[in-house]
């Protein structure tokens, strides 16, 4: 689902004073040759991206232009008034701007556009591939058949494929405040698309609404041969409790997030032990505040030898930081070393739910950047 939903609900605060120092590593990196050698030996690595949701893709210009194409009114004359209303504060300014993108969505060819342009953006970036969120919920109950969603995503998934060299899966995430039931329904309207939808996701607000809540669902994905993740966002209530039913519970492959597990060392532990990936958005999500401290969540999961990813979430509510920018962002806050940044991008291959062959490629084409750049 949405940033605004998954994290205002934690810290408003904390949010403000990432995107501060987003803006300030972002500055320092390009500040000096070291910064300037760092940000050119991030764009040039292969990497995979594992956490990006396709509707918080939606630039101020596709959604203006859309919404012309679809005779939708928006309150806005102009892209730059559209660009501007991207400035929230608060979960109730970026749910009114959220909810008012996905109204502009409503055809084939609209979801295709999409998926397209994401693709374009992340091939430029050197990702190599992509698993691709996407919540058919927020738009099957506005009456858009489910087919329409898949038709569009999986045509521009062949496009970019065949014209970008840019390889994509799709995660299907569950809205978690919806019914279980809801949830079930959607799994089964997937299956017919199984070929194209790698992983089952839960996104979205988690208050009183537990993993648990969601436990057969996610035990009826398993069985029909989806890989398993799931939202942990930033200081949600009951969030080590979340992450253990995550990680006891429902064992899945993967944790969206999860940056409370540094303040549990047996729940780390447990991650450890089962080989969890955590995909991890330094842009809006990438500070923890422990005993008066900011703790930078991707340096302390390195740290910890947690198997740690990098994505960008939802970029165009993020001042446009997509997954190379999200690097520089976290090489900047974390003081991360070039060996850092090959193992974030040796991790996202790792986690990425592909064939053994497939992987081997891509991580040969990393070592082969690594020699190069040594």
């Amino acid at each position: 689902m949405t940033f605004g939903r998954r994290f205002f609900l934690a810290n408003t605060m904390l949010f403000s004073a990432s995107i501060a120092l987003t803006g300030r590593a972002s500055a320092t990196a390009a500040s000096d040759g070291a910064g300037d050698d760092l940000t050119r030996f991030i764009y040039a690595m292969p990497k995979a991206e594992m956490h990006v949701h396709i509707e918080g893709t939606l630039e101020p210009e596709m959604k203006f232009r859309l919404a012309q194409r679809n005779g939708v009114s928006l309150p806005y004359s102009t892209v730059e008034d559209m660009r501007a209303s991207y400035n929230f504060h608060d979960l109730q300014s970026f749910l009114k701007i959220f909810y008012e993108g996905k109204t502009v969505l409503l055809k084939e060819q609209d979801f295709y556009d999409l998926t397209y342009a994401y693709l374009t953006k992340a091939a430029s970036q050197n990702v190599l591939y992509a698993e691709i969120f996407f919540d058919p919920q927020m738009h099957t109950d506005r009456g858009i058949p489910f087919a329409t969603v898949m038709n569009g995503l999986t045509r521009a998934q062949a496009d970019g494929r065949r014209n970008l060299k840019i390889d994509s899966q799709l995660v299907l995430c569950f809205e978690r405040e919806l019914t279980a039931e809801s949830a079930m329904k959607t799994l089964e309207a997937a299956l017919p698309y199984r070929q194209h939808i790698v992983g089952i996701g839960l996104d979205s607000d988690e208050k009183n609404n537990p993993p648990d809540k969601f436990r057969e669902v996610f035990a009826r994905a398993r069985k029909a041969g989806f890989h398993l993740t799931m939202h942990c966002d930033l200081n949600q209530l009951d969030t080590h409790e979340h992450i253990r039913q995550v990680l006891e519970d429902i064992q899945a492959d993967r944790i969206d997030h999860g940056g409370n597990i540094l303040e549990r060392p047996d729940l780390v532990a447990v991650a450890k032990r089962r080989g969890t990936a955590f995909t991890v958005c330094p842009v809006a999500c990438g500070w923890l505040r422990e005993n008066g401290e900011n703790i930078n969540i991707i340096r302390g999961m390195l740290d910890q030898g947690l198997k740690v990813t990098v994505a960008s979430d939802d970029p165009a509510y993020m001042k446009s930081n997509y997954v190379a920018e999200s690097l520089v962002v976290a090489q900047g806050d974390g003081a991360l070393s070039k060996g850092d940044l090959l193992t974030l991008a040796r991790n996202s291959f790792e986690a990425a739910w592909i064939s053994p062959a497939q992987r081997k490629i891509y991580l040969g084409k990393l070592e082969a950047f690594r020699r190069q750049w040594a």
